[in-house]
């Protein structure tokens, strides 16, 4: 059975963070996802994986996207799905971390997919002996979001190599750009990380003030000037400038960070000619990118969206249900022919 570490001493059972995952633990669910695409586009689409398993989304922030992926990932392995949202629930009125744990525990939850705007609290609660099921974290503050790099990960992996070609491989000498509010951004920690496991060279573009402290120990190359970088990018990767995380100024004016930062038709013609523009969502249409780039055959953000679920599918069955070290196409046939 796969065990996917969890961050600090690697405690086994958990996906905490992108840094605690291998190279061959990281192709390993890249290629489990794959197989479960290939199921999503059968008429039945459930596998009987997960039945009896009770998956939490603990979502103490708002993010639909992230919880209705995981809750069609959840219910495609025909797990039980309890959505639990911090707003209008007793954590609004004051109930702690601690005891909002002790009550899943109670229901029975084998597993605990948690978005929380305090970095460190997914891992406070995989470490916490609170409950005992796996915690899968699904965006804390501004630290990370693990399995939006997967799901990136895999979305590259499918543009560049090729879905059958991709089996087994990882993105080796790709050139990936990742441009925008890295500041505020665990996806674009999460994805520094995990790109430079897969091989990938990874470069970011921000205004300085929108490059975080200590970023130079990051595995990656940090540039101010986006038109240097484009013509030598396979992937340009937008962030979405993240307004309500503000509490200052860090540019002049949405107007001249589109100028320098956003990509444009022009800037896009730059790029080489198979390379691609991907975005996590929500778009900022206008700032980082114009409707001419985000409506464009290059831009994968709508695919993002369905690998997610593949993803989410395949982290949640390793976590799970996987008693082999690889999935293969005959054992999912098998499985959901039961």
């Amino acid at each position: 059975m796969l065990r996917l570490p969890g961050a600090g001493p690697r405690t086994p059972g958990h996906l905490i963070s992108a840094a605690d995952l291998s190279r061959d633990e990281a192709v390993l669910i890249l290629d489990t996802a794959e197989e479960m695409a290939r199921v999503a586009d059968r008429p039945i689409k459930k596998l009987p994986t997960l039945r009896g398993r009770t998956v939490v989304n603990l979502f103490f922030e708002d993010s639909t996207r992230t919880r209705i992926s995981f809750e069609a990932a959840a219910k495609r392995l025909s797990a039980d799905v309890i959505n639990f949202s911090a707003k209008g629930s007793s954590v609004s009125k004051g109930e702690s971390l601690k005891d909002t744990a002790l009550t899943l525990e109670a229901m029975g939850a084998d597993a605990v997919v948690i978005r929380h705007g305090a970095s460190g609290a997914p891992y406070r609660l995989a470490t916490s002996g609170w409950i005992d099921g796996v915690v899968v974290n699904a965006g804390d503050g501004t630290h990370e979001h693990p399995t939006q790099a997967l799901l990136d990960a895999f979305t590259l992996r499918r543009r560049l190599v090729g879905a059958d070609a991709g089996i087994g491989r990882d993105l080796d000498g790709r050139r990936v750009t990742i441009v925008g509010d890295v500041l505020h951004s665990r996806v674009a920690r999460s994805n520094v990380l995990l790109l430079h496991t897969l091989g990938a060279h990874v470069t970011v573009v921000a205004p300085p003030t929108l490059v975080p402290i200590g970023v130079e120990r990051w595995p990656c190359e940090v540039s101010y000037d986006l038109d240097r970088v484009l013509p030598e990018s396979d992937a340009v990767m937008m962030l979405r400038v993240q307004r309500e995380r503000m509490n200052a100024a860090f540019f002049p004016t949405e107007r001249e960070y589109s100028r320098r930062y956003g990509l444009n038709g022009e800037r896009m013609g730059r790029m080489p000619g198979k390379s691609i523009v991907m975005h996590p969502g929500p778009m900022n249409r206008g700032m980082e990118i114009t409707a001419e780039v985000a409506d464009s055959d290059r831009c994968t953000a709508v695919e993002q969206v369905a690998n997610g679920v593949s993803i989410r599918m395949a982290v949640l069955y390793l976590l799970l249900g996987g008693n082999e070290p690889a999935v293969t196409h005959s054992r999912l046939n098998a499985e959901e022919n039961k």
